[in-house]
């Protein structure tokens, strides 16, 4: 883990994160609708690499779409803003060459993510901040890839997150998605109407649909690649359009 003041992880809301000698303001304080993401998410933090890493049925198929996209990204180069990072299972996968921040609204998967960091001796991992991701506290075109994995359909406010994503994202750099998305029709939608009371209690948003993602003007698609149990999970690859 860095040890100087302007690679300091340990930035929280109400005060400020240092990036590449810049300071960059943070929300002060949680909205409404904040709070309860937070108290789901300080419940989870203490099960979370165990139910998202290690169990028989559904872990390792989480860990599978972290490795496919993480495989992916370490053949760029450049910044990555990890959105949702969580107790930062994926962050020890990063290559060195890549220099890496993590946001998270919560402190208690913060806090795991950082033990894990200094016990790895993670040198690229930049920044691990305590931040709102329709609110990210960067200037425009700051990284090269965007990660969100197993987050965007469970933000209140997916559109602003999109939006964020789109503004931080450099011009060709591209923006990776690992989530479960809504089948239209068939026989994947029967199952996964079966598998609705599972994944409302991990919070997500069963019939979230991959046109809430596809639909930007800032960027292009680039590959989609189902994968899990009757490919229903999928990594979306976006490419930012130029200008």
């Amino acid at each position: 883990m860095p040890g100087n003041n302007d690679r300091d992880p340990r930035g929280a809301l109400g005060r400020a994160v240092v990036l590449q000698g810049k300071t960059y303001k943070l929300e002060a304080t949680p909205r409404l609708d904040q709070r309860s993401v937070l108290e789901a998410y300080s419940r989870w933090a203490p099960v979370y690499d165990f139910v998202f890493g290690r169990t028989p049925l559904f872990g390792r198929f989480f860990d599978l779409g972290r490795t496919l996209a993480v495989d992916h990204i370490n053949g760029r180069e450049g910044r990555v803003l990890e959105v949702g990072v969580g107790t930062g299972i994926s962050l020890p996968r990063y290559a060195p060459h890549l220099t890496v921040t993590g946001i998270d609204l919560s402190p208690d998967m913060l806090a795991l993510a950082r033990k894990r960091v200094e016990a790895a001796g993670l040198g690229n991992i930049e920044a691990l901040t305590e931040m709102d991701a329709s609110l990210l506290a960067f200037p425009d075109a700051s990284f090269e890839t965007v990660a969100v994995m197993y987050t965007i359909t469970v933000v209140p406010h997916p559109e602003q997150v999109m939006a964020e994503v789109e503004r931080v994202t450099k011009p060709g750099g591209e923006a990776v998605f690992v989530s479960h998305f809504a089948s239209d029709a068939g026989w994947r939608k029967a199952i996964e109407g079966g598998l609705t009371p599972f994944t409302k209690k991990l919070g997500w948003r069963p019939d979230f649909p991959v046109s809430r993602i596809l639909n930007r003007p800032g960027f292009e698609h680039v590959e989609t690649r189902r994968f899990g149990p009757l490919g229903i999970f999928s990594m979306v690859r976006l490419r930012r359009t130029e200008g």
